[in-house]
């Protein structure tokens, strides 16, 4: 057998194999814009499920507000340390955008207890005193992304942008469908599919194909556009 070795060639393989089964298992299938057939090819490249084809849904022109939050040097806002490990910081130091997870702050821990409510969801509003634009992504606090939609709904903070991924089975679906319903540029998976993975997947997807960085240099974009 004959090893693949090199990690750029592993993964231009893996696209490739991806469009292929595509093309031969959804022929019909069309995406909209080339971020979103990147964002999608790399769910899909993450877990190796397909549903993603048909299960994440973009709203309000929602990556172009992501797009414009990392040019601006903005914050991610991540509800865990997965998310936060997996993301390629490399690329964004280069940008200047920030990023966070505030689950383990020692202000986040000391409103929970004082409210009665849950860390993920004290970090909500901890984050919200972060100045600047914001984009909140959440892979596994489905609890604290409905707490996030009460707070703007009731005008306490302002969003620009939120990826709503949360995976598991208590408040999971009824939490991604009231962010789709809401007026907030929002990436959300149907179902009860998603997870933190899945947020770094979508957050690399975008910064991959975000060509030039402030420094100048360019980025790879290893995902090969559909024919």
């Amino acid at each position: 057998m004959t090893y693949i070795q090199n990690p750029s060639s592993i993964e231009e393989t893996s696209f490739k194999i991806i469009q292929s089964i595509i093309d031969e298992e959804h022929p019909d299938y069309q995406f909209q814009t080339e971020m979103e057939e990147s964002i999608i090819k790399r769910a899909i490249h993450t877990s190796g499920d397909f549903d993603y084809l048909y299960t994440l849904k973009f709203t309000h022109d929602v990556n172009q507000k992501i797009v414009e939050v990392l040019k601006n040097k903005g914050t991610l806002v991540l509800d865990s340390s997965i998310s936060l490990n997996g993301i390629n910081k490399r690329v964004l130091d280069q940008m200047g955008v920030n990023y966070t997870c505030l689950i383990n702050d020692e202000d986040v821990a000391l409103l929970a207890k004082e409210k009665g409510i849950t860390r993920a969801m004290a970090a909500v509003e901890v984050a919200a005193k972060i100045p600047g634009p914001k984009v909140y992504a959440f892979g596994g606090a489905p609890t604290a992304l409905s707490y996030l939609l009460e707070l703007v709904e009731a005008g306490q903070m302002e969003v620009d942008a939120v990826i709503g991924v949360p995976v598991g089975f208590i408040n999971v679906e009824e939490s991604k469908s009231d962010l789709l319903a809401s007026p907030l540029p929002a990436i959300a998976t149907l179902g009860r599919k998603g997870g933190s993975t899945i947020v770094v997947a979508i957050i690399n997807a975008i910064i991959y194909q975000l060509k030039e960085v402030l420094t100048g240099d360019y980025i790879r974009y290893s995902t090969p556009t559909s024919k």
